[in-house]
C-alpha cells in the first residue's frame, strides 16, 4: 500500500470558513475570501453545497450542486469580472 507521508495535506482545495459575509477558500496553501457581495452564489445555499468544491484543473474551481465554476483571478480580482444579469 503506497500512502502519502504524514503531514502531507491530499487534499489541494477546501472551504476552510463560512461566515455571514462570505467564505474562504484554500488552495495550494493560499487562502481566498469570497464575499457573498461579489460572489451572490453562495449566499443561501447549503453547507454541504458550498463545502463541495473540486479542482477540475490548476486554479478552476467547481462546484457541481450549485453549477458554479471559478478561476483562481476571479476570486482574486472580482473587479474584473462584473456580474452581468440579462
Amino acid at each position: 500500500m503506497n500512502s502519502l507521508a504524514h503531514g502531507k495535506d491530499i487534499s489541494a482545495v477546501e472551504i476552510t470558513h463560512i461566515s455571514s459575509h462570505g467564505i474562504w477558500l484554500l488552495a495550494h496553501e493560499e487562502e481566498l475570501f469570497m464575499s457573498y457581495e461579489d460572489f451572490p452564489w453562495f449566499k443561501n445555499q447549503p453547507v454541504n453545497a458550498i463545502l463541495a468544491v473540486e479542482e477540475v484543473s490548476q486554479g478552476h474551481f467547481y462546484w457541481q450542486q450549485i453549477d458554479v465554476d471559478l478561476t483562481m483571478e476571479m476570486i482574486k480580482h472580482p473587479e474584473r469580472f462584473p456580474l452581468v444579469a440579462n
